[in-house]
């Protein structure tokens, strides 16, 4: 199916369901809110997923797309890792697995969106 927005696509529907649990682990927790550093780059590792799904879906080729999903797998694994910082130094252990389960689920979803564009692509 050929999608006319990037918003129809299941995976940036994901991709924006991170974000809205990322930013309410973020607001909620008392601790993780005042730390700012922590608080923004785990932020913008998720908009980062988000909108390189969206930049790249205006891409003028799949060859060019699958590189702005290359950059969300990337972004996803660095939430995958801060995930064990939530755990191991602000004891989140539910939000923490929430987050990893989320992100680990998301980055192979984006996986295989990109290596179906590489295959069209040849």
């Amino acid at each position: 199916m050929r999608y006319r927005n990037f918003e129809d696509m299941p995976v940036w529907q994901d991709a924006r369901k991170m974000v809205d649990l990322v930013y309410s682990v973020c607001t909620e927790d008392r601790k993780l809110s005042k730390d700012f550093g922590m608080r923004d780059q785990l932020q913008r590792a998720a908009l980062s997923v988000m909108n390189n799904i969206a930049e790249g879906f205006d891409a003028p080729s799949n060859r060019v797309f699958a590189r702005y999903l290359t950059y969300a797998i990337q972004s996803c694994s660095e939430i995958i890792s801060m995930s064990y910082v939530l755990t191991d130094v602000f004891k989140l252990n539910s939000d923490a697995e929430q987050i990893h389960v989320q992100a680990i689920s998301l980055r192979k979803q984006v996986k295989g969106f990109r290596k179906y564009l590489q295959t069209i692509e040849k």
